[in-house]
């Protein structure tokens, strides 16, 4: 920790490699920074699909550190399971603070952990997709924060929003952890090691998460006259 950088903040493999007094806590911190990027509004800025994707590479390692498992599917499907009941408790404290806070964070002014056009923009996506923007909004960054905090403010139907939040926080841990795993198996018997690239897929997994998001901004623009 002598030569910290703070860059590092926003690099998952700090966080996965990451240990205090030789012991490693990496597992205990991804669990951490899904539950924060899901459930509290200060974690839109963590990295939460690359850093769900690098956990499954590095999936053996993580889960050894809390229990032995001599089964590599089941190391992968540990992993999954615990992050996808993290997503959920994070989306449920995301809903209830939502339904406490009431329009109170609309008027709520700019700081360094909050930003309201990240809350309009994700108000106008729930609008547009209902229940099934808890879907969308689990595979899109800064949606995935302050969709659950939008439904709870709208008051959705809790069994509905429970549905949603069980089903999206499955797949989307699911999905990236076990493609996370397996897709560095099969890049190593073509002889690369994906952990030697880890940059790049950093790099390519922000350009596809947040090209939907751009995407969204750029055609809200007003489109300036010549």
């Amino acid at each position: 920790m002598n030569n910290f950088d703070w860059s590092q903040l926003i690099n998952p493999e700090f966080y996965i490699n990451l240990s205090i007094g030789g012991i490693q806590i990496g597992l205990y911190i991804v669990l951490f920074i899904v539950f924060a990027e899901t459930g509290l509004f200060a974690g839109f800025f963590l990295p939460g699909d690359s850093l769900l994707f690098l956990a499954g590479i590095y999936s053996g390692e993580l889960i050894e550190n809390m229990i032995f498992i001599p089964n590599d599917f089941l190391n992968v499907f540990l992993l999954s399971f615990l992050v996808a009941i993290m997503g959920v408790l994070g989306n449920m404290t995301g809903y209830w603070f939502g339904a406490k806070s009431g329009y109170y964070l609309f008027k709520k002014e700019d700081s360094f952990w909050f930003k309201k056009k990240y809350l309009l923009q994700s108000k106008d996506f729930f609008e547009k997709y209902g229940g099934k923007a808890i879907i969308y909004a689990r595979f899109l960054p800064i949606f995935r924060t302050f969709a659950p905090i939008v439904a709870g403010i709208v008051s959705m139907d809790k069994k509905k929003f429970m549905f949603y939040n069980i089903l999206s926080s499955f797949l989307w841990s699911f999905i990236l952890i076990f493609a996370g795993h397996y897709l560095y198996g099969v890049f190593l018997k073509q002889g690369i090691d994906l952990k030697h690239h880890i940059e790049y897929i950093i790099i390519i997994i922000v350009i596809i998460s947040t090209f939907p998001v751009l995407l969204k901004l750029l055609k809200k623009r007003p489109i300036e006259k010549i």
